[in-house]
């Protein structure tokens, strides 16, 4: 078969040093094959600068793209210090990729720069544009709408928000040799087989409906014309103790997001914290004055059957033909509803899914996936990716 000219490798490492884990993880993902692109998940313990300098003396010119994460997934398992190569190549794969610098303002016009990359690559019958934002770093939502200005409805668009493991501080981005905040990266994939998109989070509503009635994008003010922290606090019932102290409610609510209804389907939003004075909600992208939403929970149950429902999604977006490999975004929120050893029965039914095929991922700060429509950046939901 064709597709037995492509492939997809993946490969890990927690090893002390920069050089060491990129030697050990790039052995395994190429196993001495010649790489179209590589791409590159890794733990602040690993500085990113260094990082991008040593994958590319190794590599000598392959297309880089990476970013900073909030915990790490391999085939192999998953690390919270660790370093992940995934690389893809072989017959029919076309890349280019692209980087887009600005500030907090300017987000959209960095995704925008790093998507033209798009135009430099062969159009085939199969397209796909992998986005990594800074994700710390203003709206992230205008990720999506900048990529889309320049790609529009046709290319599907995938990805994640750079993660530091939760110290909330810096994220970074990588593009070849460069390395940097306030920046998005985006490498453009054609390829002549399918590739299957499949998205679910496990959430489910608590109480009825509500309407935003005051937000400034990433700021929620009002709820129901109530002050939107304590609405959220009292349909959660939440302790005295969070009542009081702004730290414990960042616990609190990584494992209470709200839901925005539109047109059918529901986009999560990451509750990020809280101004306790002003009693607004701050989320990671924005929830519009006027929009329809839902206070959302899960456990471990509804997270894991919303990996079983994303594998099933990408697997049928192939066409019948078999995964030769899985790339998967997992919000960090969804990691923090599973019990010690529930993440790697999250990694075990990706693979039991796609056939044991290389997989390679990171925990994110917020999930990229537009199919269909404009929207298409989310929160607390599992992205998969799978390439026949």
């Amino acid at each position: 078969m064709a597709g037995h000219d492509r492939w997809v490798g993946a490969g890990g490492s927690t090893a002390a040093t920069v050089e060491a884990a990129v030697e050990e993880a790039l052995r395994t993902a190429l196993a001495g094959r010649d790489a179209s692109l590589v791409v590159v998940f890794a733990s602040p313990a690993y500085p990113l600068d260094q990082v991008a300098t040593e994958l590319d003396g190794r590599l000598g010119g392959v297309p880089v793209l990476g970013c900073s994460t909030a915990g790490e997934v391999a085939t192999s398992g998953v690390s919270d210090s660790g370093l992940v190569v995934w690389a893809l190549g072989g017959e029919g794969f076309e890349v280019a990729t692209g980087l887009g610098e600005g500030s907090e303002e300017g987000l959209r016009s960095a995704a925008a720069d790093a998507a033209q990359c798009a135009h430099r690559v062969e159009s085939q019958a199969n397209e796909l544009l992998v986005l990594l934002a800074d994700g710390l770093c203003g709206n992230q939502v205008e990720v999506v709408r900048g990529a889309y200005s320049v790609v529009g409805a046709s290319v599907p668009l995938v990805g994640g928000s750079a993660g530091d493991d939760l110290a909330m501080e810096r994220t970074q981005v990588l593009s070849g040799t460069v390395a940097t905040s306030e920046a998005v990266v985006a490498a453009a994939i054609s390829s002549p087989a399918p590739i299957g998109i499949g998205v679910a989070h496990g959430w489910r509503e608590v109480g009825e409906p509500m309407l935003v009635t005051g937000s400034e994008e990433v700021e929620v003010g009002t709820i129901d014309d109530r002050p939107a922290l304590d609405v959220y606090l009292d349909a959660f019932g939440a302790p005295e103790a969070v009542r009081a102290d702004e730290a414990l409610f960042v616990d609190f609510a990584v494992t209470r997001p709200i839901g925005l209804v539109r047109r059918g389907r529901t986009e999560v939003r990451y509750v990020a914290g809280a101004d306790y004075e002003r009693r607004t909600l701050t989320c990671i992208a924005e929830v519009p004055q006027g929009a329809a939403i839902h206070l959302l929970e899960g456990d471990e149950a509804t997270v894991l059957d919303a990996t079983d429902a994303a594998c099933a999604a990408a697997i049928e977006g192939l066409d019948g033909q078999p995964p030769i490999g899985v790339l998967a975004f997992d919000c960090v929120a969804r990691r923090a509803v599973l019990a010690e050893g529930g993440v790697q029965q999250e990694l075990d039914r990706i693979s039991a899914a796609t056939g044991g095929v290389p997989v390679a991922g990171f925990y994110t700060y917020g999930e990229i996936a537009r199919t269909r429509g404009s929207g298409g950046f989310h929160n607390q939901t599992l992205v998969v990716v799978a390439f026949a």
